[in-house]
């Protein structure tokens, strides 16, 4: 632990580079299997179940959540800077509140859009914000676009993703409210587990005295890995 902490504060940026590589290495080996942290297995599962099965979704929906790299690179762009836990507390319940509304909107409707789009946007949402961490629109337009609709709307885009993916699985109508209910309250279960995890490793890097200067750094890793996300689900969206 103490080992860590050191890395930690000798080297601030250290947390987002070893994110991005991993990012990396989940595309090498996985990209189909991890989207939206939906597996294989996973997908067998969600096909052939039926009835309300509460404990069962509420697991798929914190694995999801965590093993959600999207959802986390976008979730460390959006507390970045906060300081307080009710700042924290409001954005988060604005992503998972827009979140929640297009899964089980996008799952009972039945809306499908090509997933390689979804996420091509969900992508954008990376970019968006690590530019918005930078000033960069108050620099280009000279204004500052409201946060708070901007987490809420790319809440919206993260559930729709999410939807569309059980959609393509062809989930049972039986039980189908009460699964997607226990998928949400575990996906905040895993929001939860996974934001204590990138709170405590950003607070480890505010303790740097040059951490502004390498935060920025830090909003350039996550912009990369926002183009590479939207590069990548372009590429597929015109070769599949």
């Amino acid at each position: 632990m103490h080992k860590l902490q050191h890395l930690l504060i000798s080297n601030p940026y250290a947390v987002l580079v070893a994110i991005f590589i991993l990012l990396l290495a989940s595309f090498g080996f996985a990209p189909d299997a991890l989207a939206h942290g939906v597996t294989a297995g996973d997908k067998g599962f969600i096909q052939e179940s039926s009835g309300a099965l509460v404990i069962p979704f509420m697991y798929l929906g914190a694995k999801h959540m965590v093993t959600g790299y999207d959802h986390l690179l976008f979730l460390v762009g959006v507390i970045f800077y906060l300081y307080r836990f009710r700042d924290v507390g409001l954005y988060v319940s604005l992503f998972a509140l827009g979140h929640t509304i297009t899964l089980l909107l996008g799952t009972f409707l039945e809306i499908g859009v090509s997933p390689y789009l979804i996420d091509a946007v969900i992508g954008f949402s990376i970019v968006y914000k690590a530019l918005d961490n930078m000033g960069a629109y108050q620099r280009w337009f000279g204004f500052q676009p409201n946060t708070k609709a901007a987490t809420m709307v790319f809440g919206l885009f993260h559930g729709f993703g999410l939807a569309t993916k059980i959609l393509d699985y062809e989930i049972s109508p039986d039980g189908l409210l009460t699964n997607l209910i226990a998928f949400n309250v575990g996906v905040e279960l895993g929001q939860l587990l996974a934001l204590s995890v990138i709170l405590i490793a950003i607070g480890y890097l505010r303790q740097s005295k040059s951490f502004y200067r390498r935060a920025y750094l830090a909003q350039v890793a996550l912009m990369s890995a926002g183009f590479l996300l939207m590069g990548y689900q372009i590429t597929g969206y015109f070769v599949a």
